[in-house]
């Protein structure tokens, strides 16, 4: 029998992380957060009163083993001067479901099925008028996920307007885990949202299942500004409450004196540094690794290396 993981995520984080875990012995749940308002998926989220789809699209897609043309249509993007300006086809496909079966989580296992995807997608909730707030450090509230990324201020809290209703199946998966991976994304927009869920807390702190953090290569601007892998780990520990991180994985390959420049001038992101010794403190087991690789003139993750990194971790646990 397969070992269980769960991993969760939103926005491509995951989605590249799927791409080369997906092809392991193992058997996935990939838990999707559903605040987005952004772009396509706001669009839709306002005129059909749904959670977000745009993540989990990009999930079932590079979890696919359809041919490459198929998932190229359901990333694409109409550019146009009608109504259908901006939206991804994927996007469209799954609010059709969803408007005809009337559950996000049946709509995700029909289409799952349609694209050949072998493991399981869940949304971390179906309630439709999700909204995630962000607290600041000078006391300022910002409603909306879309709105939280641009302000790029750092924040002292991240809450939902109204409490989640957490998938039962999501806490099953957890409670049934070999593995917890929180995956390389944006701390506050794709990882913390599931986290702040009381009921997903409650299952982490009752799970047996180790919990594997995959830290970012870069910093985000504003929110996690010279921020160490230390810092990461620590501010995750700091929402898990009770339960907190067994194990990270990083980076440990300098980026090159050009990107590294590009980043800074371009996006105002800087690599992010292991400090071993605070790592050390904190209790937190490290796993670094050359995992840099370009992807369209863009720093990311080997994805390949990273998975075969959580395979070797899970067979000696």
């Amino acid at each position: 029998m397969y070992k269980k993981v769960v991993v969760f995520g939103g926005g491509t984080g995951i989605s590249y992380l799927l791409k080369g875990l997906k092809d392991f012995p193992i058997d996935i749940t990939a838990v999707i957060t559903v605040s987005d308002n952004g772009r396509s998926t706001g669009k839709l989220r306002k005129e059909f009163h749904t959670p977000a789809v745009g993540d989990i699209r990009k999930v079932i897609t590079n979890l696919s083993q359809i041919d490459e043309p198929i998932k190229d249509m359901m990333s694409y993007r109409f550019n146009t001067s009608s109504d259908l300006d901006g939206h991804a086809v994927g996007n469209l496909i799954l609010t059709a479901m969803l408007d005809i079966t009337g559950s996000l989580k049946d709509s995700i296992a029909h289409l799952s099925k349609l694209l050949d995807v072998k493991h399981t997608v869940l949304p971390i909730s179906e309630d439709s008028n999700l909204t995630l707030m962000g607290l600041d450090i000078d006391g300022n509230i910002i409603e909306g996920e879309e709105q939280i990324t641009k302000s790029q201020r750092k924040f002292e809290r991240i809450f939902y307007k109204n409490e989640p209703t957490v998938l039962p199946e999501v806490i099953k998966a957890i409670k049934n885990a070999d593995l917890i991976i929180f995956s390389m994304g944006s701390l506050y927009t794709s990882i913390l949202p599931n986290i702040i869920c009381k009921q997903v807390k409650e299952a982490l702190n009752e799970t047996k299942a180790p919990i594997m953090y995959l830290c970012n290569i870069v910093t985000q601007p504003g929110e996690t500004d010279n921020f160490t892998v230390g810092d990461h780990v620590e501010l995750l520990n700091k929402y898990l409450e009770t339960k907190k991180l067994d194990v990270v994985i990083a980076n440990n390959k300098k980026v090159s004196e050009e990107f590294a420049k590009k980043y800074e001038s371009e996006e105002q992101k800087d690599p992010v540094i292991i400090d071993k010794e605070k790592l050390k403190s904190i209790g937190v087991e490290l796993i670094d690794d050359d995992l840099l690789t370009i992807d369209d003139n863009t720093l990311k993750h080997d994805s390949l290396k990273l998975s075969s990194l959580i395979f070797s971790y899970l067979m000696r646990k």
